[in-house]
């Protein structure tokens, strides 16, 4: 690129190193400017080439100007500056009076008065430039401000420009590789070396940033155990706000019931003294008026009598004799007559004393706070305990003010409670609790007093919860698959009985499908038969319920739908046979038979050397194989669970078997049901019997593995469930193979 320039301007390769041209645009997009075209190099030699001819010719300074307003012009028109005369005026008018300018104005803005003095006119310079091979662009000097207008548009700063524009990028920075520990910040591995990381400590940036993340991992799990104790935090104080909030209005209602009470009372009291006082009044003013009424009767009758005597004294001497006579008597009698002068009753009234401590009592009851009534303790809600611990609940009437509560519990044995059993007490605030560390699947009593400062309330009813319950144990040994079910079998775990199980099964990960999870709830029983889709892996889990709630889930066990699977019965196997841990391989062995049979038995076989496999009761295809001997005598086959014992197989009706005797280097097959064989003869003794049984044919066929070859089938039609079962009249191994595809060759039958 650089010699491209370089031919374009026409220089030579005395150019210094630094002088570079560049096309690039200072001010708007590429494919509208570029800084240097091809054209306007040529036009540019060309005016500079008419200057020089003009400057020769004595050509005047008008024209010079004119040149350079027409130059102005141009410049404006390629950058896009129309619009912006301010600027063209400013260049114009800030421009001194001289001649041609030697140096093309490229992308320059408004120039520094002090610089503008810079002679510029063409001198004889510009010849001894185009020897050195600037030709046309003026003199080594110009050719300085060339290299300065070079930085310019590189971002650097000239001494003869106050413009700056924002250079392209030649090399972008390296990106960090390694991180300082010291400084937490990332930088370039020759930093190590070279710069002040020179003593720090520095790591590789993949493993920094793995640092960093399992640091934010960590805070971010703090943060999340935060946010729930701070979630708790603020639900506890929600239900302290709420209980406070219940407990000031108690506390009102308590005092407005002791006020109204008082005032009651107190009217009471008004109403009683104010009747007696009323009373009393009355019988004063009554016993003064009747003695009123009576000293005015007297008074009456003595002014009477006073103006009878007066009349008589005027009356002659013999009328007066007649007459005070009388007068006498009548005087004698009324003045015998004794008149009560004495007050009957005083105004004054007596004090009266008011008796107010029934008051008094009412007014030092309003700060005595009653002891509470006893509480109702809740019955247990469902889901609400685990293994180890219990969530009670109570409540109390509203207008009881409690400080406290003590939950009191004790297990329960027998179904009734213990009373020698250890007692347990706790202090609460709130009206519920959750108790720990308590036994799985136990039934425990619990009962609660409430407390205030006027003392314990009596006892709640009491009331039993249980612990949900423990895990239950997956057996196994004892678990049956087949390409569309599995039979699960597990122990309780538990001494105390549960209500239910769920069975959860996970679909194992596989390319083609991801882990579905399925229940199976309300299994009753430690067993469950669950349908499943062929050709799958399953994880299995086992839960017991009550009415606590769920228990843990049981340590997983993995089931295939990859052909039959099952185990040996060591329930049915005769004592001379010897059953592996494995459950698939039958060993007799010549020291562990005895000379005496073993007395009959109904659950295992006596009389033949046998064994069955526990198969699992679903009806459709199992397939099996047997590892045999040639050389050995043994039986092979499906009998039904209640096969007789004592009889050997294949000799009634409810066996269907291939036997095989060798004697005399010879094979002998026979396929035995009800005593009953085919004539069939069998040239290659199979190493490896395949045994198909079909429900749904009612087929039950036997083939010679390594050879692809069917041996026989019976036609049978079995009522009910058929178990395989095996059988070795000498010492021998026989080896089970199941829980395998069913091969091609054995589809066709």
């Amino acid at each position: 690129m650089e010699e491209e320039s370089g031919e374009e301007l026409g220089l030579d390769r005395s150019t210094p190193k630094d002088f570079h041209f560049y096309h690039m645009d200072l001010y708007d997009s590429e494919d509208r400017l570029q800084l240097f075209p091809e054209e306007n190099t040529r036009r540019r030699k060309e005016v500079v080439q008419a200057e020089r001819a003009n400057e020769s010719t004595g050509a005047g300074d008008g024209k010079a100007q004119r040149d350079l307003q027409e130059e102005v012009e141009e410049l404006v028109h390629l950058y896009g500056l129309e619009d912006d005369h301010e600027l063209g005026d400013e260049f114009v008018e800030n421009m001194p009076r001289m001649g041609v300018s030697e140096y093309p104005p490229y992308g320059m803005k408004r120039r520094d008065p002090a610089r503008e003095q810079r002679d510029w006119r063409l001198s004889g310079e510009a010849t001894e430039a185009e020897d050195l091979g600037f030709g046309g662009w003026g003199s080594a000097g110009q050719c300085q401000d060339l290299r300065e207008v070079y930085r310019y548009t590189h971002g650097r700063a000239s001494e003869e420009y106050e413009c700056y524009v924002i250079p392209e990028e030649e090399d972008e920075e390296e990106a960090a590789d390694v991180f300082c520990v010291t400084c937490k910040t990332p930088i370039r591995a020759f930093q190590k070396v070279f710069d002040e990381h020179k003593e720090h400590e520095v790591i590789p940036l993949n493993e920094a940033l793995e640092s960093a993340k399992d640091e934010i991992h960590k805070n971010m799990y703090k943060l999340e155990k935060q946010i729930i104790d701070m979630e708790n935090f603020a639900n506890h104080l929600e239900e302290v706000f709420i209980t406070v909030e219940e407990n000031f209005g108690k506390q009102e209602q308590n005092f407005e019931s002791h006020y109204n009470e008082i005032l009651e009372t107190l009217a009471q009291k008004y109403e009683e003294k104010i009747q007696a006082l009323g009373e009393k009044k009355k019988e004063k003013v009554e016993a003064l008026y009747e003695q009123l009424v009576s000293c005015g009767e007297n008074l009456d009758t003595c002014k009477e009598l006073m103006e009878t005597i007066e009349e008589m004294c005027h009356e002659e001497k013999v009328d007066f004799i007649k007459d005070a006579v009388a007068m006498a008597d009548r005087l004698g009698k009324f003045l015998k007559t004794k008149t009560d002068v004495e007050i009957s009753t005083q105004p004054d009234f007596e004090d009266q004393t008011l008796d107010f401590s029934d008051v008094e009592q009412l007014m030092g009851s309003i700060n005595t706070i009653p002891a509470p009534s006893a509480p109702v303790i809740n019955p247990q809600t469902p889901n609400s305990a685990t293994g180890s611990s219990v969530r009670v609940c109570w409540s109390l009437y509203s207008d009881d003010t409690v400080e406290s509560y003590q939950l009191s519990y004790r297990p329960v044995q027998d179904s009734s409670p213990g009373k020698d059993q250890a007692e347990f007490t706790m202090t609460i605030k709130e009206t519920y609790c959750s108790v720990t560390d308590l036994v799985p699947n136990t039934q425990y009593e619990f009962w609660v007093t409430a407390h205030n400062r006027a003392g314990l309330s009596p006892s709640s009813e009491r009331a039993v919860y249980v612990t949900a319950p423990s895990p239950p144990i997956i057996k196994t040994k004892e678990i049956r698959s087949c390409e569309e079910a599995v039979l699960i079998c597990w122990e309780s775990g538990n001494l105390n009985p549960v209500d239910s199980y769920t069975v959860e099964l996970t679909q194992a990960e596989s390319p083609e499908a991801s882990g579905v999870t399925e229940s199976v709830v309300g299994i009753p029983t430690c067993e469950s038969l669950v349908q499943l889709q062929p050709g799958q892996s399953y994880v299995i889990y086992v839960r017991a319920l009550n009415t606590g709630g769920p228990s843990t889930r049981s340590e997983p066990a993995t089931v295939h739908t990859i052909g039959s699977y099952f185990r040996l019965n060591k329930d049915t196997c005769h004592p001379w046979l010897t059953i592996s841990q494995d459950g698939l391989t039958i060993l007799r062995s010549e020291r562990s038979t005895p000379t005496k049979e073993p007395p009959p038995s109904d659950t295992h076989f006596t009389r033949c050397v046998a064994v069955m496999g526990n198969l699992i009761p679903v009806r459709g295809h199992h397939y099996w194989e047997v590892e045999v001997d040639e050389h050995l005598d043994y039986t092979v086959g499906v009998a039904f669970e209640d096969v007789p014992k004592q009889e050997d197989l294949g000799a009634n009706c409810l066996s269907w078997c291939m036997r095989h005797t060798f004697a005399s280097s010879r094979h002998k097959y026979e396929f035995l049901h009800n005593r009953t064989t085919p004539d069939i003869r069998i040239t290659v003794p199979p190493k490896k019997i395949g045994i198909l049984l079909d429900y749904e044919n009612s087929k039950l066929s036997f083939f010679n593995v390594e050879l692809s070859q069917h041996l026989y089938t019976f036609s049978c039609q079995p009522h009910k469930f058929v178990h395989p079962c095996f059988s070795l009249e000498k010492p021998g191994c026989l080896k089970i193979r199941n829980g395998i595809s069913m091969p091609k060759h054995v589809t066709f039958y």
